[in-house]
């Protein structure tokens, strides 16, 4: 079976690409997808339609456009991994969890201690906690590989 596991959340660190190597490192048979990661593109998904009279509605524009991405490969997705950041507020992981606990589809969060507080029910629907993209890879070869 190849694994579809959706990479959700912070954008400013590599992350996603340690996960990536790490699966790759010890031959998983793993796809991985994720909403757009390039910041001023994912805001400016929605230019292409009438243009905005405000900040408010070229956000909300962009943001139904970029659902139909995130929500399809949420659906598509086997399991999920979801990192919330030191720098900035990650509210569209959070409603990535949401959504993915809402399917039943399992998850990971990735976050460091200072923040277990604030996510404690994201926290609490995940099936698990790592707090290293190192600990996720082993999650993932425990869970594909059975090693």
């Amino acid at each position: 079976m190849n694994w579809n596991v959706y990479l959700s959340g912070e954008i400013h660190t590599d992350w996603r690409d340690q996960i990536v190597a790490g699966a790759a490192a010890h031959d998983l048979p793993v796809t991985f997808t994720s909403a757009v990661t390039d910041h001023a593109a994912s805001d400016a998904a929605g230019d292409a339609l009438e243009p905005a009279s405000d900040g408010f509605w070229r956000d909300h524009k962009s943001s139904k456009v970029n659902a139909m991405r995130t929500r399809t490969l949420i659906e598509r997705c086997d399991l999920a991994v979801v990192r919330f950041g030191d720098k900035y507020k990650q509210w569209n992981a959070a409603f990535d969890a949401g959504q993915l606990a809402a399917l039943g589809k399992p998850y990971v969060t990735l976050h460091d201690d200072d923040i277990i507080h604030p996510l404690k029910e994201v926290d609490a629907a995940a099936m698990a906690w790592a707090r290293t993209p190192a600990q996720v890879v082993d999650i993932l070869r425990y869970v594909i590989a059975a090693r």
